[in-house]
């Protein structure tokens, strides 16, 4: 079957159709502008359509018809979404002083770090290019059918980046150094990648700008200032979503429609997410919190910007509205999934059908239950993935546990449980986390599917709550070894009174 992508091409003496408009921008052609060459300056501010040939408009959406070549530039400026435009309630923020605060702003002035306006600018420019240089090569623009899977990486990145996405179904798949290679791009270049992987593109007529623009989009909503919740964790669970889906019992079953709700619910999992938890949204009265009714406020939230973003890009414009309404419910009901204060609900329902037996997977709605099932397993994979990778999960997902109760410290709340960076440990929480969330959690999942992975998962996650603990400790020994001559030195210059008190290191757990 011919795979064909065709841009319009029309004469440059007519004004563009209405079709092609876009409400981000404006067009301008001019039949005396080259391909390479400036336009005429008379022309900059010239108007016909969705695309500007200015350099200076920030938000324009660039297109040269003669040599079939798109240049995005700058699609959408970062935090500006009319939600409203889209069916949705507009979201009204309270007056709640502390809500007033953007929270990444707010871990910037923490002293955590932040790229400037700048540089932040130059490198969402850069992330678009291969993408232009590939349209601009490919053959699907000079109506040829391809006989291998689309590239979306060019020439620079045509190496090691690209034997990456050939073993993308490998556990041990190093996400950081991917998303290295690709400048930053991980979850774009994944997640487009896995959807031409399946065919989804072709079989869903989906428009390759528009998905495009969508995954563009969707990446920038995440906030990378977040240690844990952000873009490469999104691309990091697609790729586990993705070794899940290949498992023999979800293989031979699954359809290509779930397949397609799977790996979008994996890469919109935690959109928008503020680098917060929900009980801090409750406290501070936050506008989320009373939207939602305090009820699975930030998956919610993640599934409404979902769902934005896809009417935004009319993604899935051409298809039956009928249609278009049921894959949004059954997005977000994948997503809702993921709220760790319902695990125990999901857990035990899924631990029933283990029990009966009475799991059908040609029944559309046990389906469904696999892939919620599947996508919480690869939501908080991390503990199950090797050491190395591991750890550094572990360090992100803590640190912003530490930044959220400096935030709750500076602001004089009360901080809130495994937030306190004074009272808490990496290897404490992560140890905790492991043996009362994930192993009841990946025990079933390997009931379920008793495969080489799930035997290979929870050997990582034994070894690595191992290590955690011989990293405990090795640092009590070390507290211990320090607090006495701590407690001397202090007696000593007190005057030398009782050296016999508790060492300091043992008041750290």
């Amino acid at each position: 079957m011919e795979v064909c992508y065709q841009l319009p091409v029309l004469p440059l003496d007519r004004p563009v159709p209405k079709h092609v408009l876009s409400r981000r921008g404006a067009i301008s052609f001019s039949s005396s502008s080259s391909l390479f060459g400036a336009p005429d300056p008379r022309q900059l501010s010239q108007r016909r359509g969705a695309i500007s040939y200015d350099s200076s408009d920030q938000t324009a959406l660039y297109i040269r018809m003669l040599g079939a070549c798109v240049v995005f530039k700058e699609l959408f400026e970062r935090d500006v979404r009319v939600r409203s435009q889209v069916g949705f309630e507009p979201e009204r923020r309270s007056s709640h002083p502390y809500l007033r605060i953007d929270f990444r702003t707010l871990h910037t002035r923490l002293g955590y770090g932040s790229s400037s306006d700048g540089s932040g600018t130059e490198r969402r420019v850069h992330r678009l290019l291969s993408f232009q240089r590939y349209l601009h090569s490919s053959r699907l623009l000079r109506g040829i059918s391809q006989q291998i899977p689309l590239h979306i990486l060019d020439e620079d990145y045509n190496g090691q980046a690209q034997c990456m996405l050939e073993k993308v179904g490998n556990w041990n798949f190093d996400i950081f150094l991917f998303d290295r290679l690709t400048n930053g791009n991980s979850l774009v270049t994944l997640t487009f990648h896995l959807l031409n992987k399946y065919g989804l593109v072709e079989l869903f007529q989906l428009d390759m700008v528009k998905l495009w623009r969508f995954l563009v989009m969707v990446q920038e909503d995440y906030h990378n200032d977040n240690p844990y919740h952000n873009a490469v964790h999104a691309a990091d669970v697609t790729q586990a979503m993705y070794c899940f889906l290949q498992e023999p019992m979800l293989a031979k079953s699954l359809t290509s429609y779930d397949i397609l709700l799977g790996l979008l619910a994996a890469a919109t999992h935690d959109l928008g997410h503020p680098g917060v938890n929900q009980p801090f949204l409750i406290k501070t009265d936050h506008y989320l919190a009373t939207l939602y009714r305090n009820t699975s406020v930030l998956e919610n939230h993640h599934w409404k910007s979902a769902v934005g973003l896809l009417r935004e890009t009319r993604l899935f414009s051409h298809l039956p509205a009928e249609d278009s309404l049921n894959m949004e419910r059954e997005l977000g009901s994948l997503i809702l999934a993921t709220d760790i204060s319902r695990q125990n609900d999901y857990l035990s329902r899924f631990r029933m059908h283990l029990d009966k037996e009475n799991l059908c997977l040609s029944n559309a709605s046990h389906r469904h239950f696999v892939l919620q099932m599947a996508l919480k397993c690869a939501d908080i994979c991390n503990p199950c993935r090797p050491w190395e990778l591991s750890k550094q999960w572990s360090e992100r997902v803590t640190e912003e546990f530490f930044q959220q109760g400096d935030i709750e410290k500076k602001h004089k709340l009360e901080v809130s449980p495994l937030c306190d960076r004074e009272a808490n440990t990496i290897g404490n929480i992560q140890i905790g986390f492991m043996s009362y969330v994930v192993e009841p959690l990946f025990a079933e999942w390997a009931r379920f599917s008793d495969s080489r992975l799930s035997q290979t998962m929870l050997g990582h996650m034994g070894l690595n709550k191992a290590s955690w603990g011989g990293l405990q400790q090795e640092q009590t020994a070390v507290s211990e070894e320090a607090g006495p001559s701590a407690t001397d030195a202090e007696n000593a210059v007190a005057g030398g009174s009782s050296s016999k008190e508790i060492p300091q290191g043992s008041l750290e757990s």
